[in-house]
């Protein structure tokens, strides 16, 4: 039998979003020169009456030899701490307790005890997310394992690079329905950038490397590790820095661009009058680069969901979000443009809407690091198939050199832009002080905190309202589940984020029904105190899902209303008691008046805070291109208050 399994799919190899290879070799581990403990690593404590009752918060050390046999899940713990990692989000089960009593043994990872485990799983993509590094995320077997599935599908739409190591039953008991068995290979095959079954303790070191450079190389993707339990059980003598044997992968990666195709594309920039960019999630590890480009050519800049932050949004060539809920003077841009520069995207259906009408006058270049994106659907004049960071750097340095930019001229195109910015800004109705518009609310958070928190959503209505409103600065501050729309996303994201990041402040803008699906989360931040605030837009409804059935359902509600019907009057449940019972503090705000002092008490809080603003159903996210519609489509005004 082969030592170890391994399962991808040519169909689902999806590199995208670039970060730097991994050296072949990883360094010798050396414990001094990584972070001190925390104190959870506090020296042991004699057993009394006190701790024997009351867990301590201390852990046992490893003091192996190198020539010394160790268990499988030691051999583990090891290899995740060779490739950097300090924290990990890891739920205990009976496949992978060998695991998590090798991670006790750990003097350098912490784990972060989420209640759920797609808390943890959306915990550790939180975190790539805003880091760039690899999440880390443990599961047991059976239940355990197939609990990841949902943020697994998330990370290879958006392309996170994710570590995701589970439990299996022992090796003799697969394949007969043991307690707690699912064939999680199986199950991950088609949502994993690649993954593995280990048959052979030996592997692991190697498994452990090769997964890493996986989910970071290329297009950033989750990749999954299976790990029965009698393998975590079984000694054995580790062989550090093995080769990796990814031969296949390797010759894929993609190559420096090509000055040709480089030549090619400024030289359709001269030629251009009406250029646009369009940036995406593959511009992360590129944004000072895409600032430069733009400083030097002057060329209008639009983002899509995943690009937010990629470029700075208050800058005056920014034209904001495009797509369904973008920008009209975004959308504008894309139609009138007579040359698209695509860089990081994937002319997404919500982007495009009606594909054969997007960008129609527009001379296409697409720059991607994913060759299955090139041409799937939008057919590009030129593309690179690249990481677009050493594409904007040459391309940087080839205008350095000449006097090119001072021969581009953009000036009457970008005032044309800037006249349909003043025509279709942004905004929203106001009614008094009786109602809070959700935007009003984001708006004045994103004053409060000078457009500098780590902004994390679940997905609806005010996941939206967050894209549109709140001016986002820099790369890895936008933390939402676009591709797959995951709900529930929010808070476990902001608790991963707030671990990555704990200089910063972290803020979930949430909706009452995404809230509800992780509301167990507030144990985690509440006993790790984290500084998470949570922003919950409460309007008793799954609200998208309300706007769709007033503009196309003729209002008629379909089970979209998540209050008590008994008691239309009541705000139901009650998140400022449930929050009071996390130990969690929490208000909520009813009037327009008295959201900025309750803000300003939620970012003076130290620690977690949850803020429930009550705001009216009918509010609708506009502007909007209804699916499959193309610009012209665009609806500029209404509400749940106007019958269609």
């Amino acid at each position: 039998m082969a030592s170890s399994l391994s399962s991808s799919s040519s169909a689902t190899f999806r590199p995208k979003l670039s970060v730097n290879p991994r050296s072949p070799s990883s360094p010798i581990f050396a414990p001094h020169l990584l972070r001190k403990p925390t104190s959870l690593r506090a020296a042991t404590r004699p057993i009394t009456a006190e701790t024997a009752t009351t867990p301590a918060k201390t852990r046992q050390t490893r003091s192996l030899a190198p020539t010394e046999p160790r268990k499988g899940a030691d051999i583990l713990v090891e290899a995740l701490e060779r490739e950097g990692v300090t924290d990990v989000f890891a739920y205990p089960g009976g496949a992978s307790m060998e695991i998590h009593q090798a991670l006790t043994r750990s003097p350098v990872i912490e784990n972060h005890l989420l209640r759920h485990e797609q808390g943890e799983s959306f915990a550790a993509s939180g975190y790539a997310r805003s880091t760039g590094k690899a999440g880390v995320c443990v599961a047991t077997s059976g239940p355990g394992a197939t609990n990841l599935v949902s943020a697994l599908a998330d990370a290879l739409l958006d392309s996170v690079p994710i570590v995701a190591i589970t439990g299996q039953v022992p090796r003799r008991m697969i394949g007969t329905d043991a307690f707690q068995e699912t064939p999680i290979v199986e199950v991950t095959r088609s949502i994993t950038k690649h993954n593995y079954l280990v048959l052979d303790v030996e592997e692991i070191p190697r498994i452990i490397k090769e997964a890493f450079f996986l989910a970071q190389t290329g297009r950033p993707g989750p990749v999954l590790v299976d790990i029965p339990k009698d393998i975590q059980q079984q000694l054995a003598v580790p062989i550090w820095d093995p080769q990796i044997r990814l031969p296949g992968y390797l010759s894929r990666l993609p190559k420096q661009p090509s000055q040709n195709l480089l030549d090619q594309i400024l030289r359709l920039i001269c030629e251009s009058k009406r250029p646009v960019l369009y940036v995406g999630g593959g511009c992360a590890n590129s944004g000072e680069e895409l600032r430069k480009f733009v400083e030097m050519t002057k060329i209008p800049v639009t983002t899509t969901l995943m690009g937010l932050g990629n470029f700075p949004s208050p800058d005056p060539l920014s034209l904001k979000m495009l797509g369904m809920h973008g920008t009209v003077y975004a959308n504008y841009a894309v139609d009138k443009a007579d040359l698209l520069l695509a860089f990081g995207v994937r002319f997404d259906d919500r982007v495009t809407g009606k594909l054969e009408a997007f960008a129609s006058r527009a001379k296409i270049v697409h720059i991607d690091i994913d060759p299955a994106e090139i041409g799937k659907n939008k057919q590009p004049h030129v593309s690179i198939c690249a990481d677009v960071k050493p594409c904007l750097e040459a391309m940087n340095e080839m205008l350095q050199k000449t006097d090119l930019p001072s021969k581009l001229d953009f000036s009457n195109w970008n005032s044309e832009l800037d006249e349909q910015k003043k025509l279709y800004p942004l905004g929203f109705k106001t009614f008094g002080d009786d109602e809070i518009p959700p935007q009003y609310a984001i708006k004045l958070l994103d004053e409060m905190t000078n457009g500098e928190a780590i902004i994390s959503t679940g997905v609806g209505q005010h996941q939206m309202w967050a894209a549109q409103y709140y001016n986002y600065k820099r790369p890895r501050q936008w933390l939402t589940s676009a591709g797959l729309g995951a709900m529930g996303f929010g808070l476990p994201a902001a608790a991963g984020a707030a671990v990555g990041n704990p200089d910063k402040i972290v803020v979930d803008i949430d909706g009452d029904g995404s809230f509800l699906m992780n509301i167990q989360e507030l144990a985690m931040i509440k006993v790790e105190k984290l500084n998470v605030k949570i922003m919950i837009l409460n309007n008793q409804h799954l609200g998208m899902v309300v706007q769709w059935e007033d503009r196309f359902y003729k209002a008629n509600r379909a089970h979209t209303y998540l209050g008590n019907p008994e008691n239309e009057e009541e705000i139901y449940p009650d998140f400022v008691k449930i929050a009071e019972g996390f130990g969690v503090p929490a208000e909520r705000v009813m009037k327009r008046g008295e959201v900025r002092d309750a803000i300003k008490r939620m970012l003076e809080t130290e620690g977690p805070y949850l803020l429930d603003v009550v705001v009216p159903h009918q509010e609708h996210v506009l502007p909007m291109i209804p699916s499959g519609g193309a610009f012209k489509d665009t609806i500029l005004d209404g509400d749940g208050r106007t019958a269609y």
